[in-house]
């Protein structure tokens, strides 16, 4: 607690002095990642990451303190390239959402995950030997560790969300400190004493885009070396046409509810065409046979070594879709492998429904109106991902059968997914 700091400052530059000292005793908190409340008239309560600061003033200097500090925060959100991307509200939702030692868990416990993770790193030991890591977004710290175990000479574990207080435990209950340095803060406003040999990271969401951390890990190259690596190295997303039409009349059924006439007395009934679209706007999270597939996949690359962040605001997935059988096409299904280019040995990590299940599952997109195709007959089209500033992608889908000149299409939100 910092009391009677100067009853008349001489200057108006004092409070953005004061504002200066405070958080720079912790650079490594930026300044968009603390709150400041007022405590009655001559207090103000500021949250640095997980510390906090009572700052007693006297007479009404807390109030121009508190009016600095906000100043000083919007100064730097302008010019973050995570501020200007992302709404604060997802923002503040994701870090509290990654902040649980749970979801930390559940990521921890899929085992072809950690267990590929670890086996990339490893196996490809000559690569972390005496080098400097950056593992981006670290979590718990687990690829930290993993580095570590590898022989990297140093790793900074960047983590923007309050678990970093528990990767910080976890390195120092493994006598670990002189190794692993963990940086609370985004990769996007953090700074680094040296540049970087490897970076590590699993910047993965659902149908590989959502949440947009590839951007972020895409960002962290300004730190590589020009020789350097990053594990995962690429990624390929797949793509392929279904038929279950079991699915897509659980969504139609889901919208009923909204059919009723007399709810209570109330009649729902108006609102059911709304229903239907929000629910088919839902890509749908679980995994299933591959025996619905129609037809072969098309895969679309990202090459995490060439690509800038620019080029995922945009991504544009064009296909053409060979009918392996006939029925009728309900949607497309994706998933992602990543690939760890190490050298030693490249490693996989597959979230197809053919390999054992993970915590991503696979997606499918459902179209508005099914289309129905021949064996030998083409689908074709394109799957449009646009960027959009709640950490997510908006999803257009066009599909046109060639031989009946019959089109359907839908436009699905990446954000509110529904989880089968």
């Amino acid at each position: 607690m910092i009391r009677g700091l100067c009853a008349n400052p001489p200057a108006k530059n004092w409070y953005g002095a004061i504002v200066k000292f405070v958080f720079y005793l912790r650079p490594s908190y930026p300044l968009t990642d603390t709150e400041c409340c007022r405590v009655g008239k001559e207090s103000v309560l500021i949250t640095l990451g997980y510390s906090s600061a009572l700052l007693k003033f006297e007479s009404h200097a807390g109030n121009s303190f508190s009016n600095t500090l906000k100043s000083c925060r919007n100064e730097k959100k302008e010019s973050s390239v995570f501020s200007q991307r992302t709404e604060e509200a997802s923002a503040v939702q994701y870090f509290q959402f990654y902040g649980c030692i749970s979801q930390q868990q559940n990521m921890m416990q899929d085992f072809v995950r950690t267990a590929t993770y670890h086996r990339a790193i490893l196996q490809n030991h000559i690569d972390f030997r005496d080098k400097i890591v950056l593992d981006v977004g670290c979590g718990s710290g687990i690829l930290s560790f993993f580095a570590v175990q590898a022989g990297a000479r140093r790793v900074y574990a960047v983590e923007a969300s309050s678990v970093a207080q528990y990767a910080e435990m976890l390195v120092k209950n493994n006598h670990l400190s002189d190794k692993i340095i963990v940086l609370p803060g985004k990769i996007e406003d953090i700074s680094l004493p040296e540049a970087i040999d490897v970076i590590v990271s699993e910047p993965m969401g659902y149908m590989l885009f959502n949440e947009r951390m590839l951007e972020s890990y895409l960002h962290s190259k300004k730190w590589l070396k020009a020789n350097g690596m990053m594990f995962p190295t690429f990624s390929d997303i797949h793509l392929a046409p279904f038929s279950d039409e079991q699915l897509y009349m659980e969504h139609y059924s889901r919208a009923n509810f909204w059919h009723q006439q007399c709810f209570y007395g109330v009649n729902l009934s108006s609102l059911r065409g709304a229903a239907v679209d929000e629910y088919f706007r839902q890509p749908i999270v679980d995994t299933f046979d591959v025996r619905i597939l129609m037809a072969r996949t098309v895969k679309y690359t990202v090459n995490f070594m060439d690509a800038e962040e620019a080029d995922l605001h945009r991504v544009e997935i064009p296909f053409v879709f060979q009918m392996t059988q006939s029925g009728l096409i309900h949607g497309l299904a994706f998933w992602f492998d990543v690939a760890f280019v190490g050298s030693v040995v490249t490693v996989w990590l597959s979230t197809a429904p053919t390999e054992p299940l993970t915590h991503w599952y696979q997606v499918r997109c459902l179209l508005h109106t099914p289309l129905f195709a021949k064996e030998g007959e083409t689908l074709s089209g394109k799957v449009l991902f646009i960027a959009n500033r709640r950490q997510s992608y908006d999803i257009h889908i066009v599909a046109l059968v060639n031989q009946t000149g019959f089109r359907s299409g839908n436009i699905l939100d990446l954000k509110n997914p529904f989880f089968r």
